[in-house]
């Protein structure tokens, strides 16, 4: 007989959570509030995985999901969820972090960001893989706990450009020569183009070419072939293409990029990130400030705009050249580059940076602790703002800042940057 569990709350995976004789279970599908009948799949020696098979009472929150492929797609783990409640149990999810990992509660709470909850996907990795059984070529993200890839023919949170594309790739893949040579496919999405990277492990013949030429100039996209790494990316076709950009109005910027290169997926929720980061961080003309994991000057490049002077830091030598060549094209002075791995960061190279009024910090999900460890425990920057995609590492930087460094947690709040899944994107600020 399968237990009968109620649901107490989220965990940061979306997963519902419940307690069966004082047994942490975490339900896929099962929303707090909800009693739900479940089917346990693994048993660990401190929690228990199981599924829900019936809702037998339903949340006020649960709504229909809109994709015809969720529950098979591992892409989206909350369309069962109302999207405004996504974004409260995501608020939550980042309190919890800093108050369990960090021992830290901000002095304020954020309003979260919002933006568009469908069609926001600016970028995106596509698996590809022949299924003969299946019909031929499959194109799509994984699914569930699979490495399985999901029969899908759209993609509700993609463009609506890209998510048209599924179905024709599939077709045109099936009838290249290497379509079981293809194993992936990366979009990205920019204000006048859309560039698809084609992961080859073998040539195209030139029938192939032929065709991928033809796709491109009926789909209006730009092909990009990668045979290598990521730095073997190069364009392919056409020849004439138009650049990827996104843009950052309220500064008066507009940012190329090469599909390879990383910034945000979603360019409205980017731009509601930026201009809150410019509030808190809130630069002046005559101030040092520094743009820790600067990329190709997300935050760098608004900084300067306002008026201080920026060091913009990266670990990439390839988004530093990018960097620069955006604050070239924007006509911005006033910053300096370098390329350095933050990651190794003493209290010696931090010093070597020079003075500094305050710092911006964008992380990847690893977070910044040996960066937090570096910093000096009195004097030096007097105002951190720390943007992250992971609750769990700012939590724990938080606790080195705030505990160990003598910094307050002003305030903190999520941006809904990747709405359907459990992803929490948040932003804090600290000040001393």
């Amino acid at each position: 007989m399968n237990p009968i569990v109620d649901i107490e709350s989220l965990d940061h995976e979306g997963h519902g959570v419940a307690r069966i004789d004082g047994k942490v279970t975490f339900v896929d599908g099962a929303l707090p509030g909800e009693r739900a009948e479940i089917a346990i799949y693994r048993k660990h020696p401190k929690y228990n995985s199981a599924n829900a098979l019936a809702i037998l009472r339903p949340s006020a929150q649960r709504t229909d999901p809109a994709c015809p492929h969720f529950g098979r797609c591992g892409g989206c783990t909350l369309q069962h969820l109302e999207a405004s409640a996504q974004v409260a149990a995501k608020q939550r999810v980042l309190e919890e972090a800093l108050r369990r990992i960090g021992k830290v509660t901000p002095d304020l709470i954020l309003p979260a960001l919002h933006g568009p909850v469908w069609g926001y996907r600016h970028r995106a990795r596509l698996s590809v893989r022949l299924v003969e059984k299946k019909g031929g070529v499959l194109v799509g993200f994984h699914e569930k706990r699979s490495s399985y890839i999901a029969d899908m023919t759209r993609c509700d949170v993609l463009t609506g450009n890209v998510s048209a594309l599924i179905r024709p790739l599939r077709e045109l893949i099936g009838g290249l020569s290497n379509r079981d040579r293809i194993p992936q496919i990366e979009v990205a999405v920019g204000e006048h183009a859309t560039a698809l990277v084609f992961r080859l492990l073998a040539p195209w013949s030139d029938d192939d070419a032929a065709r991928v030429r033809a796709f491109a100039s009926r789909w209006q996209v730009t092909v990009w072939v990668q045979e290598k790494g990521p730095e073997s990316a190069r364009p392919w076709f056409p020849d004439d293409a138009p650049a990827l950009t996104y843009s950052l109005p309220e500064f008066g910027l507009v940012m190329p990029f090469s599909p390879t290169e990383f910034t945000q997926v979603n360019a409205a929720i980017n731009r509601s990130l930026v201009s809150r980061a410019m509030r808190l961080l809130q630069p002046r003309p005559g101030e040092r400030i520094a743009d820790l994991f600067c990329g190709i000057g997300n935050f760098t490049l608004p900084i300067a705009r306002l008026g201080a002077t920026v060091l913009g830091v990266e670990g990439s030598a390839a988004l530093v050249a990018r960097a620069r060549e955006n604050a070239a094209r924007n006509g911005l002075s006033g910053i300096d580059f370098a390329v350095d791995d933050l990651f190794a960061m003493t209290p010696g190279k931090f010093a070597a940076l020079g003075a500094l009024d305050k710092l911006l910090v964008d992380p990847p999900r690893s977070g910044a602790i040996e960066l937090v460890k570096a910093l000096p425990e009195s004097g030096g920057p007097r105002r951190i703002v720390y943007v992250s995609c992971d609750p769990a590492t700012l939590a724990r930087d938080a606790e080195v800042l705030v505990h160990v460094k003598g910094y307050r947690l002003c305030a903190a709040g999520v941006a809904n940057m990747f709405p359907h899944t459990a992803h929490v994107e948040s932003i804090a600020l600290f000040e001393r």
